[in-house]
C-alpha cells in the first residue's frame, strides 16, 4: 500500500478536497439556526442512530491510484469509524465532535488530537457536521444569515448561496428528494469540489433512498484532477448497536 495511502484515506473518506483554506465555514452545519428560506428545500436527510457499511474505494490521484476495501462505521451526530485494508488492515480512523484519532498500521504511527490536524492535512476548516453530511449524501444547509437562491430545473431542484468566498451549489433530485450533487467553487482561486451521488436504492426501515455509488473530484487551479470512487455493496441502518474498536498498539509512533 502506498506510503501517502492515510493521507488519501482522510481525503476520500470524508469526502473532502485540497481547495482552500477558506472553502467550508468552520461553524457547525447541525447547530447553526436554519437560513431564511430553507423551509422550500425539499431535501429530506437520512435519519438513524446506527449506520455501517462496506465496499470498495478506488482512488486516482496524481501520487497515487489504488482500490481498497472500506468499512464505514456511523453514531449519528457522535462518531464517525473508518476502516481501510488490502488483504490487511491498513489505516483506521476515529472521528468524534472534538477528536480526530488515526492508526496507520503500516508505519506503525498514529495521531491523536483536534480538528486542527484534519484542517491542516486537507488545507480546508473541517468540522464534523460537514463531514458527516457530506459522507451520507445530505443537505448542506446555508448559514442563518444566508438566503440561498432555489429554483426548479427540470426533474432537480437547484439551491446556491454564497458562504465566503465560496459558492455552494447543490442538486436535488425531486422524485426522492435526495442531494445527488454538491459542487464548491472558491471565487479566487477558481479550485472547484464536486461529489456526486448515484445508484440510490431504498433503506430499511424507512424506505429512504441512499446513494450506494459516490464519485468525488478535486480540481485546483493548478495541478491535475484527483478522483474517488466509492461503491458500496451493502448498508445497514439501526439493526444492530455498533462498536468503534480503537486502541493504539505498544510502540507505535505519535505523529504531531
Amino acid at each position: 500500500m502506498n506510503k501517502c495511502f492515510p493521507l488519501v484515506l482522510l481525503w476520500v473518506g470524508l469526502l473532502l478536497s485540497g481547495c482552500s483554506n477558506k472553502i467550508f465555514p468552520s461553524k457547525s452545519a447541525t447547530t447553526a439556526a436554519p437560513a431564511k428560506g430553507s423551509e422550500l428545500v425539499k431535501a429530506k436527510n437520512l435519519e438513524f442512530r446506527y449506520l455501517k457499511a462496506k465496499g470498495k474505494i478506488k482512488i486516482d490521484m496524481p501520487q497515487l491510484q489504488q482500490t481498497a476495501n472500506l468499512n464505514v462505521r456511523v453514531r449519528k451526530d457522535s462518531a464517525i469509524w473508518l476502516s481501510v485494508s488490502l488483504g490487511i488492515e491498513g489505516v483506521r480512523a476515529y472521528i468524534t465532535r472534538d477528536s480526530v484519532q488515526v492508526i496507520n498500521y503500516l508505519q506503525r504511527e498514529y495521531y491523536a488530537g483536534d480538528y486542527a490536524y484534519l484542517s491542516r492535512l486537507l488545507n480546508v476548516p473541517v468540522t464534523f457536521d460537514r463531514v458527516q453530511a457530506l459522507l451520507l449524501g445530505n443537505y448542506l444547509p446555508a448559514e442563518a444569515t444566508t438566503s440561498p437562491k432555489i429554483g426548479d430545473e427540470g426533474p432537480m431542484q437547484r439551491v446556491e448561496f454564497q458562504e465566503g468566498n465560496v459558492l455552494i451549489t447543490q442538486l436535488i433530485e425531486l422524485t426522492r428528494n435526495r442531494v445527488q450533487q454538491i459542487k464548491l467553487a472558491e471565487q479566487q482561486s477558481q479550485n472547484q469540489f464536486t461529489v456526486d451521488y448515484s445508484d440510490f436504492r431504498p433503506l430499511d426501515p424507512s424506505g429512504l433512498p441512499f446513494a450506494y455509488a459516490v464519485l468525488v473530484q478535486g480540481q485546483p487551479t493548478k495541478g491535475k484532477l484527483s478522483t474517488a470512487t466509492i461503491n458500496y455493496r451493502n448498508v445497514d441502518v439501526d439493526k444492530e448497536s455498533l462498536s468503534f474498536p480503537f486502541s493504539v498498539p505498544k510502540g507505535y509512533v505519535r505523529k504531531k
